[in-house]
């Protein structure tokens, strides 16, 4: 496979060290794998911090700035941060106000931010948490107890930021955090494999002619494997999985997120068909976001997220946001 890389060995610092120089209201500390918003702490501010494997960009370290995430802590690829990044980065952004860590329900990452709240509170920081588990396609994976986080990571950070930046108190935001996780479902597809760094080439074999649904973002297994289907087919598919376990009885915000391999031409596309399935099953759309927000490095494919809403859920939704990847209202 041929990758825009030096080596594999440096590709997460590599690209932290872009990220710093096109974005200079970041603070990226590079050897330690922090990213911070530079005005952090912000007084009387709860703050927010997140991370995970490197390979989901702009997961999560495009989330940070005012109205989202205050820091993120980027593992090496497909792999956890470790406890002291979390911690450092906790005491980066805690103005005495506490701090919610967001965590994606891999098995390193619930681990990892455990030991680190441990670690935090042992310093004086106050902690809260929020387990993203999002994913309908499956129970338990290679990666998992439970249901893994994908989409809706961007969903908690958004809304839970957003409550944080108007001077909420950590119980409401964590409150916030839990509720929309669980008021959101995703549900994956994967039309190619997944391509790492380490390995060069494809991590698992998906042959020509087939798809894999409801795949994970780490090229985790879906529930089935089937010839390859159409732009309606798969939204049919999705949609409907979604709407099985979250039965929204009131307005959604959708989320058609790339994968990381597959043009905006077919995402608008396939968003075409997840609003026609949504209209056909009578559920009311407030709110639509497209595009590659939490990837697996190459893979093509996309998924579908759902996250039902009330009046202050769209609210903290529209207020302003200012980050490397998400902006409006500024």
């Amino acid at each position: 496979m041929k990758m825009l890389i030096n080596v594999p060995e440096t590709v997460v610092a590599d690209a932290l060290r872009g990220l710093a120089s096109a974005h200079p209201k970041l603070s990226v500390d590079v050897d330690n794998r922090v990213v911070v918003r530079s005005d952090a702490p912000v007084a009387g501010k709860v703050g927010l911090v997140s991370g995970g494997g490197s390979g989901h960009e702009p997961l999560h370290a495009g989330f940070v700035g005012p109205g989202m995430l205050s820091a993120a802590c980027p593992g090496e690829v497909f792999t956890s941060p470790v406890p002291d990044q979390m911690v450092r980065a906790a005491a980066a952004v805690d103005s005495g106000a506490g701090v919610l860590f967001i965590v994606k329900n891999y098995t390193g990452d619930v681990l990892n931010f455990d030991m680190a709240a441990e670690l935090a509170e042992d310093e004086g920081v106050q902690i809260a948490k929020v387990l993203v588990n999002d994913d309908v396609a499956v129970t338990d994976s290679l990666f998992t107890a439970g249901r893994r986080g994908t989409g809706a990571t961007l969903f908690v950070e958004k809304l839970a930021g957003a409550a944080a930046e108007e001077g909420q108190p950590l119980e409401r935001v964590e409150a916030i955090g839990r509720r929309v996780n669980e008021s959101a479902r995703s549900f994956g597809v994967a039309l190619t494999a997944v391509s790492t760094p380490a390995k060069g080439s494809p991590t698992f074999d998906l042959p020509e002619g087939e798809l894999e649904l409801g795949i994970g973002i780490h090229g985790e297994p879906g529930r089935e494997r089937r010839a390859m289907m159409t732009s309606h087919e798969i939204a049919d598919f999705a949609v409907n999985a979604v709407l099985e376990d979250l039965r929204p009885s009131g307005p959604v915000i959708v989320l058609v997120n790339g994968m990381g391999g597959t043009p905006l031409l077919e995402l608008y596309g396939f968003n075409a068909e997840v609003q026609r399935v949504l209209g056909e099953r009578g559920v009311a759309v407030a709110r639509t976001l497209v595009g590659n927000y939490v990837t697996s490095l190459d893979m093509a494919g996309c998924s579908v997220t759902l996250c039902q809403v009330d009046e202050e859920l769209l609210r903290l939704w529209d207020a302003p946001v200012e980050t490397a990847a998400l902006r409006w209202g500024r």
